[in-house]
């Protein structure tokens, strides 16, 4: 779409603020891997979120990691652990933003200024948890983001069309269960259409509707700006 393309071309020619505290470029930063490649999540017991906490935990260590970082459009087989995930014709496994995997309780700040769209605490086991979108625009170009996974404080206060300036705290990372019950973890998104929708947009598709979604959810890394995502 040429829409996306000049926002694109937009995006990869700024800088943002960090999204955490912790740079996302330092060595201790690594990439974590949630598809089948990944034989260990054979023997991983994903529907106990403490074990899936833990087994998370083992695979930061492994890499002497404190953040994992990964995602985008990455097939993956750990939606097994919840029926909301299940389609009416195929499952959905491919997500569509980036995940930053860090510490409960953590700032989460916004990489570019905006507005609140809308939010909502999407409770479902496995869905989002408490959510916030954002309206951002850049010269003329609209385009959104989605936080996910976030604590519930994150939602007090908050209303719609209430202004973030870039670098300033948007959220906390939340705890489980009350993240949608997931170790803790960040589900951060860059949309240039909502379709309408509001406190929600789908954070996983299915395989057949990869090329669709691709249109729609750019890629996350041109906002954080990670060595570890390239």
């Amino acid at each position: 779409m040429e829409n996306s393309a000049k926002l694109i071309s937009l995006l990869s020619a700024a800088t943002f603020a960090p999204i955490l505290d912790h740079d996302l470029n330092a060595p201790d930063v690594a990439r974590l891997d949630f598809t089948a490649q990944n034989t260990d999540l054979q023997q991983a017991n994903l529907r106990d979120t403490a074990s899936f906490d833990l087994f998370v935990t083992e695979m930061l260590r492994k890499q002497n990691a404190a953040v994992g970082v990964g995602g985008y459009f990455e097939n993956r087989v750990i939606y097994r652990r919840s029926e909301h995930f299940d389609g009416a014709v195929e499952p959905r496994s491919v997500h569509l933003g980036v995940d930053i995997w860090a510490p409960a309780g953590i700032p989460i700040y916004t990489p570019v200024a905006g507005t609140v769209h809308s939010f909502q605490d999407n409770a479902n086991f496995g869905d989002y948890g408490p959510t916030i979108i954002l309206e951002h625009e850049l010269e003329g170009e609209i385009f959104y983001t989605l936080f996910g996974h976030l604590s519930r404080t994150s939602l007090e206060g908050l209303s719609v069309g209430k202004h973030f300036e870039a670098g300033q705290q948007v959220a906390t990372m939340g705890a489980y269960p009350e993240n949608g019950d997931w170790p803790p973890h960040l589900h951060f998104q860059l949309m240039t259409n909502l379709l309408g929708k509001s406190g929600d947009f789908p954070g996983v598709c299915a395989p057949s509707e990869e090329d669709y979604y691709r249109q729609i959810c750019l890629d996350p890394n041109l906002l954080l700006q990670t060595k570890h995502l390239k």
